[in-house]
């Protein structure tokens, strides 16, 4: 039985997050015209990029004027490390935050104390829809350091006048310890952590559902509907997504209601567009396609047409919670993230949800991509569910072709399934690396 209660939710700035389309667009055009500006005037790699593409601030009129200005991508923000985008004079950045580079060079991004306020503006926002009023504890599990997980998650509790346990990732047994004997009341933290706490209770004897949390908030990498409900299942919670990223601001940027029918963007602070990836032509409301984000207010490193590579959709009605921000779907993938197998494009995203559906299984599982010869092989591997596991189970085979069967089903594509026994799959104590492709393209 949950321990969530409906009536606990509230909206934290109704004057904000109730908007008219009519005033939000007003506000929207009038932060625009003013960021466009600061950025031109302030950094000169936007001035040189709008200078050589023919396009200057006073050109922006209409919210729809802002097809008018290039796109930036990660590589514009690799290539100006690490200070470059930075309009606000070094004297009044208060913070700094990076990427993990795991990829190639970090992006580094400078924040005012004017992007802090508004930073915890965005994630109070979203921990007030999950539930969070100034008597509760939470605890955040999300990394601190230069990562804006914990920190966002911190602020945004901090805003509400709660108490931030700022935990960090990492050292289950103490988290184990703190969500049942300090207690908390919330916890932040990416989804595969928040499963794999979950499963180190139930290894320890204890029932996840007798911890007192009540709610959660999620978010750090791509997860499903099927994770969601393995998490309220075992905690007995309302687990609510949040999104964000370090170029725009940090988690924040977007956070689902308790409704769960999209996240709310704070869209008085960022403004989205869908994008077709391959065209670059902005999609008409309700497509899906990449978003791309404007931030309106950020003062220390303003991005402006940023390329998120993320790829989701929007819908602007107003939720039934009341508040009238437009709202982002789960994230179904990235465009540079997709998987080209056989001339087929598979979303990780995809085999996780056939794999959360099986009782049978745990949460833990892994994609490996490889080419042994000249041809494109994926092996999914899957770890068999303590509860259900027997030295003396029977029909794996059979069981191995009906999960291979149900994946065929889901991307088109035959998989080779590999069967684990319990706990032997890696865990993540941050975000969860779940595909390994070790096909050479050189």
């Amino acid at each position: 039985m949950t321990k969530f209660r409906e009536e606990d939710v509230y909206i934290f700035n109704k004057e904000r997050e109730c908007m008219s389309r009519e005033e939000f667009r007003e506000l929207q055009l009038r932060r625009l015209k003013k960021v466009v500006r600061y950025a031109y005037d302030n950094v000169p790699f936007y001035r040189d990029l709008y200078d050589k593409n023919n396009v200057s601030p006073d050109d922006i009129k209409t919210l729809e004027d802002i097809q008018l200005l290039p796109f930036i991508t990660k590589d514009d923000l690799r290539n100006t490390y690490p200070f470059d985008l930075q309009a606000a004079p070094k004297e009044d950045w208060v913070e700094v935050h990076s990427t993990s580079g795991t990829t190639g060079i970090p992006t580094v991004a400078a924040y005012t104390q004017k992007d802090l306020d508004i930073w915890a503006e965005c994630t109070a926002r979203g921990l007030a829809s999950v539930g969070v009023h100034k008597k509760d504890i939470v605890n955040i599990a999300y990394g601190f350091g230069l990562f804006t997980g914990g920190h966002g998650a911190q602020y945004g509790a901090q805003k509400i006048g709660a108490l931030a346990v700022p935990m960090s990732s990492g050292n289950t047994k103490k988290q184990m310890n703190f969500l049942k004997d300090f207690p908390a009341d919330f916890l932040c933290c990416t989804p595969s952590y928040a499963l794999y706490i979950a499963e180190s209770f139930e290894r320890a004897g204890i029932d996840p559902k007798t911890v007192p949390i009540k709610g959660g908030v999620f978010g750090a990498e791509m997860w499903t509907e099927e994770i969601r409900q393995k998490l309220e299942d075992k905690f007995g919670i309302s687990a609510q997504n949040i999104y964000g990223l370090t170029e725009v601001m940090g988690p924040g940027v977007s956070t689902e209601c308790h409704i769960k029918d999209g996240m709310h963007i704070a869209e008085d602070h960022f403004y989205p567009e869908i994008i077709d990836p391959d065209t670059l032509e902005v999609l008409p409301e309700g497509e899906t396609g990449e978003i791309v984000f404007t931030s309106l207010t950020k003062t220390g490193m303003p991005v402006i047409r940023y390329r998120t590579k993320d790829i989701t959709s929007l819908n602007y009605d107003k939720c039934e919670c009341g508040r009238t921000t437009v709202r982002m779907s789960r994230i179904i993938g990235r465009s540079d993230d997709m998987l080209k197998v056989k001339g087929v494009i598979v979303f990780p995203k995809q085999i996780e949800e056939v794999i959360m559906a099986m009782d049978e299984l745990s949460p833990a599982y892994q994609i490996i991509v490889s080419r042994p010869d000249t041809l494109d092989e994926i092996e999914v591997q899957v770890e068999i569910d303590q509860a259900t596991f027997s030295d003396s189970m029977t029909n794996l085979e059979e069981f191995k072709y009906k999960i291979g069967k149900e994946i065929k089903e889901a991307i088109g594509i035959g998989v080779k399934v590999t069967l684990a026994e319990p706990y032997s799959i890696p865990r993540s104590e941050g975000k969860a690396k779940r595909v390994i492709d070790k096909r050479n393209f050189n």
